[in-house]
């Protein structure tokens, strides 16, 4: 287990998730990382990713992971599966789910996984995540399923260090993920949380085509830094 850093009171906001993740990277910044890889969990966690790597001058990438909905209840989330099929289940759930629900429920989120994966993937390779120090990011946390499945899935590919940086969370889950990444950083830990929006004073919903120009944007800069001609 890394340790949980709180960097603001609970009476902090943001404009939007674009401000959010400048001010994790002016956090971040003070560790002297040396060059991270930001992961962004689609969709609203690219956008915070995004501005991270922009002020930190790191390379940007993606780390897929779905919630799983409940029966009936497709916005209820029980657990998460992560892109290498990993799969989170709430153990304190209220009602019983059968393994055939289950395994339904992750192959549908699986395929539509996949499918943006090939979208994001043309546009966006990925790069090696191994002896490198990663940070994981979203536009906050709830129950957190779906960070917890991507974190995962991230350890799984033997980077050197994992930094979780989140905008937003309550104080339980935080403590949760905690325990599976190196370090975690927050900016704000609400004294009642209603949900990730709250601290937000806009957040529309991402859409795929704002994710692909910034994906399209990152492909650009990583092509110029491969032709940049090295100083001595």
């Amino acid at each position: 287990m890394g340790p949980l850093k709180v960097l603001a009171n609970e009476h902090s906001r943001f404009a939007n998730r674009e401000e959010a993740g400048n001010l994790l990277a002016r956090a971040l910044i003070q560790e002297g990382l040396p060059k991270p890889i930001v992961l962004g969990i689609p969709r609203g966690g690219v956008v915070v990713a995004n501005k991270i790597a922009q002020e930190m001058d790191a390379d940007l990438d993606l780390v897929f992971a779905h919630k799983l909905g409940a029966p009936g209840q497709p916005e209820c989330a029980i657990g998460a599966v992560a892109e290498d099929g990993n799969v989170i289940v709430d153990r304190n759930l209220y009602f019983s789910v059968s393994r055939a629900y289950l395994e339904q429920e992750k192959k549908s989120q699986m395929l539509a996984m996949d499918h943006r994966k090939k979208a994001y993937r043309s546009t966006l390779p990925k790069i090696s995540l191994k002896n490198r120090t990663v940070i994981v990011t979203d536009d906050g946390v709830a129950m957190g399923y779906t960070v917890e499945a991507a974190l995962g899935a991230v350890r799984s590919q033997k980077p050197q260090k994992i930094i979780l940086a989140l905008p937003v969370g309550p104080k339980e889950t935080l403590a949760r993920l905690a325990q599976l990444a190196d370090e975690t950083v927050c900016l704000v830990v609400p004294g009642w949380f209603e949900g990730v929006s709250q601290v937000y004073d806009d957040f529309p919903q991402v859409e795929d085509p704002q994710v692909l120009r910034i994906l399209e944007k990152e492909r650009q800069r990583r092509a110029e830094s491969i032709e940049k001609p090295q100083t001595a």
